[in-house]
């Protein structure tokens, strides 16, 4: 079966992260968390005190950043890491996943120098397919081509309480109102942003998960997907 290349995109608290992930898993395919590379660059931003509204240095930084994205441990995995991340060489799994670096990283996202820097890794990381990649602009974007594309929402509300949970789980001390506004705010700066907004790629399979858990959710692409294999095995014989 030729390997393909799954984008799946959506807002924040859709549970792109655990759904992707879970699809990579069952299908055997590796997966790319886009996110964490953003909040890297987030977490370098903030340890280096760039100032957010200086666009040229926040690019110079991305540009001498690396970043590379293995499988989490067993251990980590069980905590929920999707995966190990290394800034420069150094782990940073749970660094990057505070609020502080969750915000910083979604207004350098905004910038476009930073965004021309990670997507061209993003790419060189996923060119060979049989990899699942979540974002925001992975399906109109960073993967154009991508053979299935899955745009995954649900309510605000739904969304915001997932989030909360999050945060709950980490220790972090926010209540549910707090964060259904910041899943606003979130929402309004990705989708009107100048640069690579967030919108629905038009061949994109829109997934609503408002009433669905991660694992339901992954089970249906992974059904998309099987049936996207076979169609591209089927055109491949066809050529022969």
């Amino acid at each position: 079966m030729q390997k393909l290349t799954i984008a799946i995109d959506g807002p924040a608290g859709s549970g792109k992260s655990s759904v992707a992930r879970a699809v990579a898993e069952r299908l055997g395919y590796i997966y790319l968390d886009s996110g964490a590379m953003y909040r890297a660059v987030a977490l370098k931003a903030i340890r280096e005190s760039v100032a957010l509204g200086d666009h040229a240095a926040l690019e110079g930084l991305a540009q001498r950043t690396h970043i590379e994205l293995k499988p989490p441990t067993p251990e980590q995995e069980k905590a929920g890491a999707k995966n190990r991340v290394f800034l420069d060489g150094r782990e940073v799994t749970q660094e990057i996943r505070t609020a502080e670096v969750a915000q910083t990283a979604s207004l350098l996202a905004t910038i476009a120098g930073v965004r021309k820097v990670l997507v061209a890794e993003q790419q060189r990381g996923g060119s060979g397919g049989g990899i699942v990649m979540e974002g925001r602009d992975i399906g109109t974007v960073v993967f154009p081509r991508a053979e299935l594309k899955i745009f995954l929402d649900a309510s605000p509300e739904v969304r915001a309480e997932r989030r909360w949970k999050e945060h709950l789980e980490r220790g972090d001390k926010f209540s549910l109102a707090d964060v259904l506004v910041e899943v606003h705010e979130r929402d309004q700066r990705d989708r009107e942003r100048k640069v690579s907004p967030l919108l629905r790629a038009a061949d994109a399979v829109l997934v609503d998960n408002t009433a669905m858990d991660a694992e339901e959710t992954a089970r249906l692409i992974v059904m998309l997907a099987r049936e996207r294999e076979k169609e591209a095995a089927s055109a491949g014989k066809g050529k022969t």
